[in-house]
């Protein structure tokens, strides 16, 4: 990977202060209506049901039970908001848990409501700096995370993989894992050249991510 597009120790710092600050839900969105003024930089976690995206934000912000996580797919089924408490000292920002999109144990109707949401959200959204696109790292990339891509794609929005649940599968994989990865997204034009590798439960690669967090959000 290319060293000018990892985050600096500066990044890394900043990234850190941000994920000790305490963390507030502000609020869950079911209807674009409902979202908060567009008054701030904002980043998004997206990725199919139960890959685990509350339990990395739980970990990267070290709340457990910030984020409301399960063993069944599709308990997110609204667009959360979270933000720096009220009364700390850090750069106002949002951060969004997205309702996972594919397999859910719901409605069909419901599924395709939230999904739709999922899309229209990151397709119009101004202050969306990146979408953090969760991949669970024993499977890979599927056709429905192909399909969100290339929505991504078209609406330039700028978004990056992160391989979840790295602690999983064994060492070699991983950087084989990565590098396959990376490779598939040259095609994509909206893809951030950098794939991470996380494990909510081990902490690895958490402090670079943050850093990355950092860095996208300009702090």
């Amino acid at each position: 990977m290319q060293d000018d597009i990892q985050p600096s120790a500066d990044n890394i710092a900043a990234g850190e202060a941000l994920c000790h600050r305490r963390w507030d839900f502000v609020k869950g969105v079911a209807a674009l209506e409902h979202l908060p003024e567009a008054d701030r930089s904002e980043i998004a976690f997206a990725g199919r049901s139960n890959v685990g995206k509350s339990s990395l934000i739980n970990a990267l912000l070290r709340q457990n039970g910030l984020a409301r996580t399960s063993n069944t797919p599709g308990r997110t089924q609204e667009l959360n908001v979270f933000a720096p408490a009220a009364g700390e000292i850090a750069p106002p920002v949002y951060l969004f848990d997205l309702p996972g999109y594919g397999f859910a144990k719901a409605p069909k109707t419901r599924v395709d409501a939230w999904t739709a949401l999922v899309k229209d959200y990151l397709r119009g959204r101004p202050t969306l700096k990146r979408v953090f696109l969760l991949i669970d790292s024993r499977h890979g990339v599927k056709l429905v995370d192909s399909e969100i891509m290339e929505m991504l794609d078209i609406a330039a929005v700028s978004y990056q993989v992160v391989l979840t649940k790295s602690d999983k599968i064994k060492e070699p994989q991983i950087a084989a894992l990565q590098a396959d990865t990376a490779k598939a997204l040259a095609t994509h034009p909206a893809a951030f050249p950098l794939v991470r590798a996380v494990s909510s439960t081990k902490g690895t690669g958490l402090s670079a991510l943050r850093g990355t967090m950092a860095q996208v959000l300009e702090i």
